[in-house]
């Protein structure tokens, strides 16, 4: 797996929180060796405002972010995927798109923060979380020696990097 830049995509049913943390920590913490991209299966239209009060307050990137369909990233014409990664377990479950290439997959669930009801510190409070989480994994995946790990390795490594802490039920780990 010997190249110069990877491409990563995170995908959720949404496209509105998880994925979108997701590829805020990876553009920040992985440049300039990965170049990140978030979508949804059914793409709500929207960023949730507190996944992006979250970025802001860890000093990650919040520009350009939009719920936006996977369907951009399996045209001919879109940037070839090295990995793919869900986040959440709806997308896990659902028939994907043939993606060009052969990218690594993995599913990373974690729990979905806007699902949590409360009051605005609750709700922030679970986006603080799964940023966390997030931002644990992928600082393994950055960890890895991928010029060195054959396709299987990598494969192995990233499922084990999806039931790290934090991990929805669906991963495995609670």
């Amino acid at each position: 797996m010997t190249q110069d830049t990877y491409n990563v995509l995170f995908l959720c049913t949404a496209n509105s929180s998880r994925s979108i943390l997701a590829e805020s920590i990876l553009r920040k913490d992985g440049a300039p060796r990965f170049k990140a991209y978030s979508a949804g299966s059914y793409p709500k239209g929207e960023v949730n405002p507190f996944a992006l009060k979250v970025l802001e307050s860890y000093n990650y990137p919040t520009d350009g972010f939009r719920s936006k369909s996977w369907d951009e990233f399996s045209d001919a014409k879109a940037a070839s995927m090295d990995f793919i990664f869900t986040v959440c377990d709806d997308a896990a479950g659902e028939q994907c798109p043939v993606w060009p290439g052969h990218p690594a997959t993995a599913h990373w669930g974690i729990d979905d923060p806007s699902l949590v009801d409360g009051t605005d510190i609750q709700k922030e409070a679970a986006f603080v979380t799964a940023f966390k989480y997030m931002r644990n994994r992928i600082s393994l995946f950055l960890a890895l020696p991928l010029e060195t790990l054959d396709h299987l390795a990598v494969s192995s490594h990233l499922s084990e990097i999806g039931k790290t802490e934090g991990a929805s039920v669906k991963t495995g780990q609670s």
